[in-house]
C-alpha cells in the first residue's frame, strides 16, 4: 500500500470515527445535593420531656433498612398515586438509609444527653441499637402541592439479650416552598431536623437508656 493511500485511510478512519462519537448520547448533568445543616437548636425543638441527665450508656445508631426505591442517591418525588420518579440532574450525596443515620448521629451529638454514641461503620460494641426500616423519604403531591415525607418505623435494641425494648413509627411531614430542586432540598432538611428532634425525645426516655452499664 502506498504512502498515500495508507493517508487517505488513515483520514477516513478517523472521521469515521469522530462522526460515531457525535452520535452518542451526552451524559446529563448532575447535582450532588447533601442534607441542609440542622438549624441552631432545631434538634431539641420537639423535646417534651424536661432536661435529662447525661446517659453513660452507649448507642449505636444502625443504617436504616430502605426498599430498592428508598436505597439509592435519587431524589424521589411521587407526583400523583403510586407513580414513583426522581428529579432530573439531582441526587443525594449519599443513598437516603445513610442520609437519615448520619442526621440522627449530628442531632444526638449536638444535644449531648447521650454522650457515647457511634454507627454501623464503627466496629465497635454498644449498650443499645437504633435501627429500624425508613418506609417513605420522599416528596409527594397533595392537592398539587409538593409536600416532603418521612416515615422511619424504629427499634431499640439491647445488644446484651438481642432483645427489642422499645419501638415507635414516626412520620413527619413538610410543604415545600416552591417546585424547584432546591426547595425540595431545603424541605427534607426541615424535615429530617424534625424528625431527628422527635427520635431523640423518645430514645433518651426509652427504658434502660439511663440503667447502670
Amino acid at each position: 500500500m502506498s504512502l498515500l493511500s495508507f493517508r487517505t485511510l488513515s483520514a477516513a478512519w478517523l472521521l469515521s470515527l469522530s462522526a460515531a462519537c457525535s452520535i452518542l448520547p451526552k451524559s446529563e448533568p448532575v447535582a450532588i445535593y447533601r442534607l441542609p445543616a440542622l438549624a441552631a437548636g432545631q434538634a431539641v425543638a420537639a423535646a417534651s420531656t424536661p432536661a435529662a441527665p447525661a446517659s453513660q450508656r452507649s448507642l449505636k445508631i444502625i443504617t436504616p433498612y430502605g426498599g430498592r426505591a428508598i436505597d439509592s442517591e435519587r431524589i424521589l418525588v411521587l407526583p400523583e398515586g403510586n407513580l414513583i420518579q426522581s428529579y432530573q440532574g439531582a441526587r443525594w450525596s449519599d443513598p437516603a438509609p445513610v442520609l437519615l443515620r448520619n442526621r440522627l448521629l449530628q442531632a444526638f451529638s449536638a444535644d449531648g444527653r447521650i454522650r457515647n454514641l457511634s454507627t454501623d461503620d464503627n466496629n465497635v460494641a454498644a449498650d443499645l441499637e437504633l435501627g429500624g426500616d425508613l418506609v417513605a423519604f420522599q416528596t409527594e403531591y397533595r392537592n398539587g402541592a409538593p409536600v416532603v415525607v418521612i416515615q422511619f418505623n424504629a427499634r431499640m435494641v439491647d445488644t446484651a439479650s438481642r432483645r427489642i425494648i422499645a419501638v415507635r413509627s414516626f412520620n413527619v411531614s413538610q410543604p415545600v416552598a416552591g417546585t424547584k430542586v432546591p426547595e425540595v432540598v431545603n424541605a427534607f432538611g426541615a424535615a429530617s431536623g424534625a424528625l431527628a428532634a422527635e427520635i431523640l425525645d423518645w430514645v433518651t426516655g426509652a427504658p434502660g437508656m439511663h440503667a447502670k452499664s
